[in-house]
């Protein structure tokens, strides 16, 4: 890997990828996206075996999260547009490949926890906003420049509108939005601020929350949650049902009950 760095901790439970590319705000180039997209699924294909990751952390190396695409990208793209006699659209190309993503990382079973610093910008928003936890330091400052930019912040809008509701992301949306930390925090965009100084013991308590949770129960609880975005609670009774049988009935359900009961930690939560 060569624009992410990679450290397996917590008995390699835990993977944590660190956008590298300091000397531009770890602006988010192709290769970078396409780094990201297979330390994920290698993180997922572990799932089963004797150190399985459970959780993913995203953060930033040089004190900043993400300033968003690298114009190199874009600018190649509309080289290779301008060239281009029909076919593919090589701008659309480009897009969608950050599209797909931010779509895989929210589509993970596995938890994902984003440690945001300094600059969080466009693409980096995008990412911060399909995390399951976000903790930010008091350093971070967001913006979604888009249309001040005269372009549109076309992957991220449905990432923004899940996270934060139409009208708060439509309020970013049209006045290309800035935000320090504490007004992320007020509008729900992270769910934690912390002190610099103390970001890192921040991320370990909520790393111990996370994997105190059976990993098989998270994932089926997350892709529980991601339809019921989309359905009401009565279409999805029967589904629900038939999860929480196979949840109560199976390993970590049984072994949950056992330990509850004999007053131990479960065999998931690390020593």
């Amino acid at each position: 890997m060569q624009f992410i760095a990679i450290n397996a901790v917590n008995k390699a439970q835990t993977l944590e990828i660190t956008l590298n590319r300091p000397e531009v705000r770890n602006a988010m180039s192709l290769s970078m996206v396409r780094e990201l997209r297979q330390a994920l699924a290698h993180a997922e294909s572990t799932a089963g075996s004797a150190h399985a990751t459970r959780v993913v952390v995203l953060r930033g190396a040089g004190g900043h999260f993400c300033a968003g695409g690298d114009l190199k990208d874009m600018a190649a793209a509309h080289q290779r547009a301008a060239q281009a006699e029909g076919g593919a659209d090589p701008i659309a190309e480009v897009n969608a490949e950050f599209g797909h993503l931010c779509a895989a990382f929210a589509a993970t079973p596995l938890a994902v926890v984003a440690v945001l610093e300094g600059t969080v910008m466009g693409g980096g928003l995008g990412l911060a906003c399909v995390a399951d936890v976000t903790i930010a330091t008091e350093t971070a400052r967001f913006r979604l420049p888009e249309t001040s930019l005269g372009v549109v912040p076309a992957q991220i809008a449905p990432f923004l509108v899940e996270r934060l509701g139409y009208s708060q992301a439509k309020r970013l949306a049209v006045t290309g939005g800035r935000l320090d930390a504490a007004q992320a925090l007020a509008i729900g965009l992270v769910h934690q601020q912390v002190p610099t100084t103390d970001v890192d013991s921040a991320v370990q308590a909520v790393l111990a929350d996370i994997l105190a949770c059976a990993p098989e129960a998270l994932a089926a609880t997350k892709t529980l949650m991601a339809k019921a975005r989309w359905n009401t609670p009565a279409a999805l009774i029967d589904e629900a049902a038939a999860v929480f049988s196979r949840a109560v009935q199976g390993p970590e359900g049984q072994e949950g009950t056992s330990a509850f009961l004999q007053k131990r930690k479960p065999t998931w939560v690390p020593a």
